[in-house]
């Protein structure tokens, strides 16, 4: 009996015929794709992107010069050099990213103790060159003065899990 199931099942092609009418059933369904430069999929608050650098509303900026993000950056994409003030405290002179080197872990954003770096929405910046992928601070400064609004908002509705 068994062989005879197993020859009728050969034969009528039942496992194709099941496999075009699941394909058929598809055909009749929405779409699931979107047109993508003219349509965008929501970005989850967690996503990590192009990186910038905050700055406080008085429009200084926020890194201190610690080099937390330096020295735990898996990549050893962060380079940061930094002098005194005059008033005693340290900023930075120097802040390069090289982005051909970052993994976009997060976990420079994470050990910041100011919120200074932060990986932003944009995922839309390529470039020609390499060159072009080594963000200076002032690009990452100018990230940060671009995306305030949804980076801070991003960082309140990520505070209950830090």
């Amino acid at each position: 009996m068994a062989t005879l199931d197993r020859f009728a099942r050969s034969f009528l092609l039942a496992e194709i015929v099941s496999g075009m009418a699941l394909t058929l059933s598809y055909v009749f369904k929405p779409k699931a794709t979107i047109s993508y430069p003219h349509e965008k999929a929501p970005l989850s608050p967690r996503f990590k992107g192009e990186h910038g650098l905050r700055r406080y509303p008085n429009g200084e900026e926020r890194c201190i010069a610690c080099k937390l993000c330096e020295a735990i950056c898996p990549a050893q994409a962060i380079t940061i050099e930094a002098e005194p003030r005059e008033d005693g405290s340290r900023r930075t002179t120097r802040y390069d990213i090289d982005m051909t080197k970052c993994i976009y872990c997060g976990m420079c954003e994470e050990a910041c103790p100011v919120d200074a770096i932060v990986e932003g929405p944009n995922l839309e910046f390529a470039t020609e060159t390499r060159e072009e992928l080594i963000y200076q601070k002032e690009r990452l400064l100018d990230n940060g003065d671009r995306w305030e609004a949804v980076l801070a908002k991003r960082l309140e509705l990520d505070a209950p899990y830090r």
